[in-house]
């Protein structure tokens, strides 16, 4: 197979990847389809659609909960209420303690739903994955560094907070040196956020479409009647599908876990 590759069917696979993959991230407002030219897309912008389609989910929830509700939950009922205690006892009130766990409890259920939903439109034909763009993830960081500080600063004071950054006990001698340390820390804590989501969702996407690639660009287009040698990567592709399916939400469950930790650290930088 490898001696059949030519510079057209490699160029074929960089355009299979950069349509599937990067193109959303310079026009986010675009539809994902490659290779083809469907003109009613070309009015339909993908933002709007997906807007809306938001909006309709949202208040059909609403509207089914608030139908449907009684003193004991039950069916869809308790199994967000079995999310939103998830939520509150095991990530919210476990890293910023139960006043300010409670507090933060409905901004955690938010974030893990709202990073889940980004994630999971990836994985869907004609959608665009927006975690997969550095500049949405800059903002979910950004959001978590604001919050965090807005809320150390409200709980302690602006002076309490600035002290935060001096470590306890430490030398006078040595401070210059911690506290610019203790600044970048916190930065840290933001791009690390950023950065990691960014990566895995886009490492992800960029494996499986890669490989589909090799199979549209090589098995279909040169392979012909010798198209069964690509079932083997077509089983993986699939394998690989099904695992960044767990991916999407283990992702989103990290990154919800790590802002309450991180937002812990800053409240209570005692501990």
């Amino acid at each position: 197979m490898l001696e059949q590759v030519s510079p057209t069917n490699q160029e074929l696979v960089r355009e299979f990847i950069n349509g599937h993959v990067l193109r959303h991230a310079a026009h986010g407002h675009v539809w994902n389809v490659p290779f083809l030219h469907v003109p009613v897309l070309d009015w339909l912008r993908y933002d709007w659609v997906m807007l809306a389609l938001a909006v309709v989910v949202s208040v059909a929830m609403a509207a089914l909960a608030a139908r449907r509700h009684r003193p004991v939950p039950t069916g869809i009922a308790n199994l967000f209420e079995s999310y939103v205690v998830f939520i509150r006892d095991g990530i919210a009130i476990a890293h910023l303690g139960p006043h300010e766990g409670r507090q933060m409890t409905s901004y955690f259920c938010s974030l893990f739903l709202f990073v889940l939903s980004l994630n999971t439109l990836g994985l869907i034909p004609c959608c665009s994955g927006a975690t997969g763009n550095i500049g949405v993830t800059c903002g979910l960081a950004l959001m978590f560094l604001v919050l965090s500080v807005g809320m150390a600063i409200w709980r302690r004071g602006l002076l309490g907070f600035l002290g935060s950054f001096v470590p306890h006990g430490a030398p006078a001698l040595l401070l210059p040196v911690l506290i610019p340390i203790e600044v970048i820390s916190l930065l840290a804590r933001a791009f690390a956020l950023m950065v990691r989501l960014f990566a895995n969702m886009l490492a992800g996407h960029i494996i499986i479409f890669a490989m589909l690639g090799i199979i549209v660009s090589y098995g279909l287009l040169t392979l012909g009647p010798q198209l069964l040698g690509a079932a083997p990567v077509l089983a993986v592709v699939v394998a690989l599908y099904l695992f960044e399916v767990f991916v999407v939400v283990f992702q989103a469950y990290i990154f919800t876990l790590l802002s309450a930790i991180f937002m812990g650290l800053l409240l209570h930088p005692e501990h």
